[in-house]
């Protein structure tokens, strides 16, 4: 396998990751904590990330290296994956895998793209201080259920 197509599926997977993620934590925001600024932010993100993802030059070449079917990967799971004690839980999990894609992005962008890997920093230090407000309101649904 050449290396410009595991870095394209390494792209291409991370991004898939990145937005699902967010969208978990925004439906967590707008439907369990009915937080108007929350859900603003994360959908401001989210918007961000398509934006950015749309303007990658090779993103039709992103989407041919996607081999999901072979991925070595794909069946392979931590058993903590399969359990989720309540909705903390669920934003914790997902708010983990947006910044850990995030940082995916930013540093595998740095071989094909720089002003988008810097974009991608720039929302990863985002998403750190908003999953500080978040979890600080999900924690507090425990005291009030």
């Amino acid at each position: 396998m050449k290396k410009t197509f595991a870095i394209d599926r390494i792209i291409d997977a991370n991004l898939n990751r990145l937005k699902e993620g967010i969208r978990v934590c925004e439906e967590i925001t707008r439907f369990i904590l009915d937080d108007k600024s929350l859900t603003a932010r994360f959908k401001a993100i989210r918007h961000e990330i398509s934006g950015i993802s749309e303007n990658l030059p090779d993103k039709c070449r992103l989407l041919k290296g996607r081999y999901s079917e072979g991925d070595v990967g794909r069946k392979t799971h931590h058993h903590h994956e399969l359990k989720r004690s309540g909705v903390e839980d669920i934003f914790f999990a997902n708010i983990q895998r947006v910044k850990e894609s995030l940082r995916v992005l930013e540093e595998f962008l740095k071989l094909k793209n720089t002003p988008a890997a810097l974009r991608f920093k720039d929302l990863r230090y985002s998403v750190y201080e908003l999953e500080k407000k978040a979890f600080t309101k999900i924690k507090s649904l425990r005291y009030h259920r």
